[in-house]
């Protein structure tokens, strides 16, 4: 699952299907007769997901696995919360809290977490730098929206870039990492790249330097260094 672009991205998918996988790849708004924002959504769609994958003839064991990017990231913390048969899950720069969007499920409300524009800055050629922008989950009233990872069944891997300026993805897996050991769970594993910026794409993709962000209605600069995010890409692949 991808980010706030919205839309339907096949080619990961693809690349994991080609390495034996059974690959659903789902979209989740602006694309076909979905909702062309994401300001409400309902995890009652992505169990039923779940549940088809875990059906479909190819798919072995007992469970799935998530693999989700960016906004995409914290779908997946919020599925393995919540629902069952979930066993694996792999997150690119994900948010610990609901970000973008409320998130219903079975009568439950989860808040996005807020943020405060001023926090923007701008670069001198007109980007903008949002690292800062999104409020602290640990805080109130902030923490309504943080995902209930203590919850989770499933093992988690996640893969951050330290220069990402999008938010906080660093700060974000050592708090998890630290709730679920305090819940008695399992440490996941947290592959942290220097100089690594947002968009963490599979080997030998361009790097993005900048993109329009949807929820910011801006250029967003996403930093990081060319050379070693490339090396991570290939890296970050391996792991996955």
């Amino acid at each position: 699952m991808f980010g706030t672009g919205g839309g339907l991205f096949e080619y990961r998918a693809s690349l994991l299907a080609g390495h034996g996988f059974t690959v659903l790849a789902l979209a989740y708004y602006a694309v076909e007769d979905f909702p062309k924002d994401m300001k409400e959504l309902r995890l009652e769609y992505f169990e039923e997901a779940v549940q088809y994958l875990k059906n479909y003839s190819q798919v072995k064991g007992r469970g799935v696995g998530l693999l989700g990017f960016y906004k995409g990231g914290d779908l997946c913390l919020s599925m393995a919360s919540h629902l069952k048969d979930i066993t694996a899950t792999v997150t690119l720069n994900g948010s610990m809290a609901n970000v973008g969007s409320t998130l219903y499920y079975k009568g439950m409300t989860i808040p996005p977490l807020g943020s405060d524009p001023k926090r923007i800055e701008m670069t001198k050629i007109g980007f903008a730098d949002i690292v800062d922008a999104l409020n602290n989950p640990l805080e109130e009233p902030n923490q309504r929206s943080l995902i209930p990872i203590e919850k989770a069944e499933s093992c988690f891997l996640f893969l951050i870039g330290l220069d990402d300026h999008n938010w906080k993805s660093e700060f974000y897996a050592n708090k998890v990492a630290k709730l679920l050991q305090a819940y008695g769970k399992k440490k996941p594993k947290i592959i942290c790249y220097p100089a690594t910026r947002h968009y963490i794409e599979p080997p030998y993709f361009p790097v993005c330097l900048v993109s329009f962000h949807t929820l910011v209605g801006k250029l967003v600069i996403w930093e990081g260094e060319v050379s070693a995010h490339s090396m991570a890409q290939i890296d970050a692949w391996k792991q996955l």
